[in-house]
């Protein structure tokens, strides 16, 4: 099994569609046997979900995303895990134990507003993103 996950520093990228590397995950027997981080090259929204099914990905471990890129995704046959943030690593091993807490609703409509995305963090208790604590 191929796990990819939005990455950046260590932790899980909160924008599907911005991400710039993904960390994929071998899994072999319940256990990590391959570990790789993997520029994007800028690839938007739409060539990302093309871009992991290329690498082979069967689940995405993300933050925010957005309706186009779940269907995407689902065209492709990727499992999506969405509404996680911290470790990238830690969220991996707590799915390989079944004790990864996700949102199978998870969406980020902030792009209905007017706001640079630059600036737009979605851990902020803002927009409809998942990473909100409120």
């Amino acid at each position: 099994m191929r796990i990819a996950v939005t990455y950046e520093n260590g932790e899980i990228f909160q924008h599907f569609g911005h991400t710039a590397q993904f960390k994929f995950y071998d899994i072999e027997e319940g256990k990590i046997v391959k570990e790789q981080v993997v520029d994007t090259n800028g690839q938007g929204h739409g060539a990302l979900a093309g871009f992991l099914a290329g690498e082979k990905t069967e689940a995405l471990i993300c933050g925010g995303i957005g309706k186009g890129a779940q269907d995407a995704l689902a065209d492709a046959g990727i499992r999506l895990l969405g509404g996680v943030s911290g470790s990238a690593d830690g969220a991996v091993k707590d799915f390989l134990e079944g004790n990864l807490v996700f949102n199978p609703n998870v969406h980020c409509d902030h792009h209905n507003h007017e706001h640079s995305c630059g600036e737009h963090h979605c851990t902020e208790n803002k927009h409809g993103c998942p990473g909100s604590h409120s």
